[in-house]
C-alpha cells in the first residue's frame, strides 16, 4: 500500500490523483501507525522549510525507520528539500537529513520562482526515472538542493545554470518538479516508483 504523509504541506489532492490516474491503491494519513506499516511512503510538500520541518516532527522517526527498511520512498518538491540537512530558507532549522546537504536560493539572471515546464536530462541510472530522458516536467520552486555528493544526482535541468532535478539513492527517490503535474512522462514516473521491488 502507498500512504501519501498528511503533514499539512503537501498539495494532497494533486498527488492522490496521479495515483489515481494510474491505478494505483493508495492512502492519505497523518497515523503513525498507517504509515509506519506502509510498503511505500510519499512526501509531497508545498510552502517553507521552516513550517514543513515543524509539521513533520511528529513523523521524523517514522519516516527514518522506513527509509532503514529500505521500503520505497519518494519525496516531491518541498519534499525533495526536507530530505537535506540544512536550508539557507530557515537558518539553524535542521533536515530530515536523509540525503547529506543543503538548500540554496536559486541564482542567475532568472525570475523566482522557477515556474513552468523544463527538460529533464538524466545523469545516473534510476529506477524511477526509467525510460525517461529529455521529457520536459512541470516546476514550482525558488529553492533548489545542493547534494554533498553528486553520484547521488539522477537528473538535472537548466535555470540559469544547471540545477538538481531528481535525486535518487538505493530505497530513496526525489523529485523537485512534480510529476503529478506533468502529463504521461509524470505518471510514468509515479508507476516506476509504485513497480519497485520490496
Amino acid at each position: 500500500m502507498i500512504t501519501i504523509i498528511d503533514y499539512k504541506s503537501g498539495n494532497l489532492k494533486s498527488i492522490s490523483n496521479g495515483f489515481k490516474k494510474i491505478g494505483a491503491e493508495y492512502k492519505i494519513s497523518d497515523d503513525k501507525e498507517v504509515i509506519a506499516n506502509s510498503d511505500y511512503l510519499v512526501l509531497p510538500g508545498v510552502g517553507a522549510f521552516g513550517s514543513a520541518m515543524e509539521n513533520l516532527k511528529p513523523f521524523r522517526d517514522v519516516i527514518h525507520e522506513h527509509v532503514s527498511e529500505d521500503k520505497p520512498f519518494l519525496g516531491i518538491c518541498l519534499g525533495q528539500q526536507v530530505l537535506m540537512s540544512s536550508s539557507e530558507e530557515a537558518d539553524g532549522v535542521k533536515g530530515l537529513d536523509l540525503f547529506k546537504g543543503h538548500v540554496e536560493l536559486l541564482s542567475g539572471d532568472v525570475k523566482i520562482p522557477h515556474m513552468g515546464w523544463n527538460k529533464l536530462k538524466i545523469c545516473n541510472n534510476s529506477p524511477i526515472l526509467e525510460g525517461i530522458d529529455g521529457e520536459f516536467f512541470y516546476f514550482v520552486h525558488s529553492y533548489h538542493v545542493v547534494p554533498d555528493d553528486e553520484s547521488i544526482i539522477a537528473g538535472v535541468c537548466e535555470y540559469g545554470g544547471k540545477i538538481v532535478a531528481s535525486l535518487s539513492q538505493n530505497n530513496l527517490f526525489s523529485t523537485q518538479f512534480h510529476p503529478e503535474k506533468s502529463g504521461i512522462a509524470g505518471l510514468k514516473i509515479l508507476k516506476n516508483f509504485t513497480n519497485l521491488e520490496l
